[in-house]
Order: structure tokens, then C-alpha cells, then sequence
């Protein structure tokens, strides 16, 4: 049994450039144009002022907080509004069509930005690269770039929502070229929860309900994927859907299971479904063991069980940050919280190793660093004294109410 201090890779972080770097990012062409965006832009959040923004692309605050925490590696998704964006990334539809010139350079910034963001300290930051689903053409001039840049955080995959009418859904043929490439590049399809929702309009009410349904429009890129046999056409693709825990995969297996099992035998139930034209060989448990990872960011012990259907191999840990329902600052306690009976080797694997092999983290380039900040065992083994009272994160929020229950 190892005594050394943890390696932490969180595979959920999220950064971006201020409204005024993103600027200098964009192509010369479209400055004028994002100098009038700009005098009408206005911050989304009220709470994203001050230090807080600043962790987004202030690197030396960045690293200082991560490693207050014992986090020495991160995988970065993006956060801040890019040029000619209403809002995140992370949270934003797919562009109109009389949108999508002016996003996709406002992505592409984004993507200059990242890539020299991550080249300041290569060995911690593995950013994840954007593209769009508007022309696929276009976007896999965009995975080849980011490619080229060196982006090892590898593509942030675009759902479609049902209410975007104008773009075609994952499991439709015209993606079998941006998934070609994607495997030629030999990057990471990356899904994030938050995005795939229709648009609910705005008020406390519509956001109550996009809270109660983001999770199910969150995972269904990897039924879409799954069952059209992206996986099985190419077979050395990765990805993982992040932020979401896998204790939810076994139900979701099953049923995709059952489908493909009645397409093989033409029928299930009174739904008929032609064998001539199915795609899978194998049924979709085989290829999400294979192929597919899952980002359980700030686990409870409850979501990090998956069965026989997700195994350790197939999970990474994170943190979130620098979000408010983020483990910061107290990632420690979460630790404590969730992985204290956990065993040793899996907690190697879960914190650093699979995000490694998954991402191409070299650990012997962070070990120096996880000797200094990192956790120890009996550091996360000794019991969690107190629930946090002033974090927003869900799993104290939780932890609490069972608690007070």
C-alpha cells in the first residue's frame, strides 16, 4: 500500500477569458462588430464579480486555490461568455443559423485563448476544445486545430435540443464524419451536464423547471450515441459525460440493452423494429464498457455506484471549480464525506488515474507537486466532523438535509 499523498485531477473545472482578452482573440475582421456587442453586453450572473471571475483565467490565483485544495490537475470545460454569446457555454443552445457566423468565432477565440492558457503550466491544464454542429464541414477544421494546439482535454460534443429544429440529432449520418476525425485526432468526446435543454424562457419558475429536467436532457447524447453505433464503427473513440455520477447507467443500460435485444428478434412488444437495418453487433453495455467514461464530480457514495455496468476503471473525480456548487473550499471535508471506506486503490484510480490515461496526464510530472498538496490517506480517513453550513455544493447540501431529515 502506498503512503504517498494523493495526485487530484479534477476532470471538472471551468475557465475562460475576460470579455476584454477574448478581444484580442478574435479574428481582426469581426472587432468592430464585437465592440458594439460589447457596449450591450451585460454579466448573466450578478454573483460573477470580482474574485470570483478572476479564477477564470487569473492563472496564478488558479493554482493557488487548486492547491489549497490538493487539486495538482485539471481538465477545463468553458465558463465565461465568449464573444457574441448570451451566456455560457457550458448552459448555451446551438447557434441560429443567422447566429453562427458570429458564434463561431466567438468559439474560436475561445479556443486561442484556451490554448495558451494551458501552454502556461502543460503538465496541470488539459483544456477542452469547442466546436459547433452548425456546418460539419467547419467543425472539423476546428477538432484538427485543436488537435494541432495541442487541446488534450479533446472536444466538448454539442447536444441538440429538440427545440433547435434547425440542426440534425446526434445519431443522424451527417455526424459520421465529424466522429471520423474526431478518431483520427485522437481526441475525447466530451458531454457536460447543463447543456442539450430546450429553452424554457425566463422567470423563477422556468428556471425551477429547467433545474428538475436538466439531468435526463443532459445524458441523452450517450443513448444517441449507444444505440446508432457510433461506437462500433469507430472503435478507438472515448467519452465521457461529466458532472453527472454513473449510479444512473445500470437503469439506462438495461433498458438500451432490451431495445437492441427486440431489434435483433425484430419486435419489442408491439413496436416493430427491422433487423435488416440495425447497426449494433454487440449490445450497448458492451460499447459503454469499452468506450464510455463518467465524470462524477463531488460524488456521494450513492452516485458513484454503478454495478457491474460502470466499473472503476471508468470513473473520474472532480471538483467543479470554480463553481458555487464547487467542493471549494472544502474539498477536503467532500473527501472525507464520500471516499473515507472507499479502498485505497480505488481511490488512486478514481482521483488521478483515469483521468490520466483518459486525458494524458503524465503523474510523474505532478507527483512533485501531490507531495506537497496532496491529501493523504489518513487525512481523507479520519471522520468528517461537521457538514459545511455556508457551501452551496450539492453534496453537502444534501448531507444536511439527511441529516436535519
Amino acid at each position: 500500500m502506498s503512503h504517498d499523498p494523493y495526485i487530484l485531477i479534477t476532470a471538472d473545472s471551468h475557465a475562460g477569458a475576460s470579455i476584454e482578452q477574448y478581444r484580442e482573440y478574435l479574428d481582426p475582421k469581426y472587432r468592430p462588430l464585437f465592440d458594439d456587442w460589447r457596449g450591450s453586453y451585460k454579466n448573466p450572473s450578478r454573483d460573477h464579480v470580482g474574485i470570483k471571475k478572476n479564477k477564470n483565467w487569473d492563472g496564478e490565483l488558479r493554482n493557488a486555490e487548486q492547491n489549497g485544495q490538493g487539486v495538482v490537475g485539471e481538465v477545463i470545460y468553458p465558463n465565461t461568455v465568449p464573444p457574441f454569446y448570451r451566456s455560457s457555454l457550458v448552459t448555451s443552445q446551438p447557434p441560429k443559423p443567422e447566429e453562427y457566423e458570429y458564434c463561431l468565432q466567438g468559439i474560436r477565440a475561445h479556443n486561442r485563448w484556451l490554448k495558451d492558457f494551458c501552454d502556461e503550466d502543460p503538465d496541470r491544464r488539459a483544456g477542452v476544445g469547442l466546436i459547433l454542429p452548425n456546418d460539419i464541414d467547419e467543425a472539423i477544421k476546428d477538432v484538427e486545430w485543436i488537435a494541432k494546439a495541442g487541446l488534450r482535454g479533446g472536444v466538448l460534443l454539442p447536444l441538440i435540443p429538440e427545440d433547435c429544429t434547425w440542426l440534425r440529432p446526434l445519431y443522424d449520418p451527417c455526424w459520421e464524419p465529424l466522429f471520423a476525425a474526431i478518431q483520427d485526432c485522437d481526441l475525447v468526446m466530451n458531454q457536460h451536464s447543463g447543456q442539450g435543454t430546450p429553452d424554457y424562457g425566463d422567470g423563477t419558475v422556468a428556471k425551477a423547471v429547467w433545474l428538475s429536467e436538466v439531468g435526463y436532457f443532459g445524458k441523452r447524447g450517450y443513448s444517441h450515441l449507444l444505440l446508432s453505433g457510433v461506437f462500433e464503427r469507430y472503435p478507438k473513440l472515448k467519452y465521457i459525460l461529466t458532472e453527472s455520477g454513473c449510479s444512473w447507467a445500470p437503469s439506462v443500460l438495461s433498458l438500451l440493452d432490451k431495445i437492441h435485444y427486440g431489434a435483433k428478434a425484430g419486435s419489442l412488444g408491439e413496436v416493430e423494429l427491422a433487423k435488416t437495418d440495425w447497426v449494433l453487433s454487440e449490445p450497448p453495455s458492451y460499447y459503454a464498457q469499452r468506450n464510455c467514461f463518467y465524470g462524477a464530480s463531488f460524488p456521494s457514495i450513492e452516485e458513484l455506484q454503478g454495478s457491474d455496468n460502470v466499473t472503476v476503471d471508468q470513473i473520474c473525480w472532480g471538483n467543479d471549480y470554480p463553481h458555487y456548487e464547487g467542493t471549494y473550499p472544502y474539498n477536503l471535508e467532500s473527501l472525507q464525506l464520500t471516499f473515507g471506506e472507499v479502498p485505497e486503490r480505488e481511490r488512486r484510480m478514481i482521483f488521478a488515474e483515469n483521468a490520466a490515461r483518459l486525458y494524458k496526464f503524465d503523474l510523474e510530472k505532478l507527483k512533485p507537486l501531490a507531495q506537497k498538496y496532496g491529501p493523504t490517506a489518513d487525512m481523507i480517513e479520519t471522520p468528517l466532523e461537521q457538514i459545511p453550513e455556508d457551501s452551496g455544493c450539492y453534496l453537502f447540501v444534501n448531507a444536511r438535509e439527511s441529516q436535519y431529515a
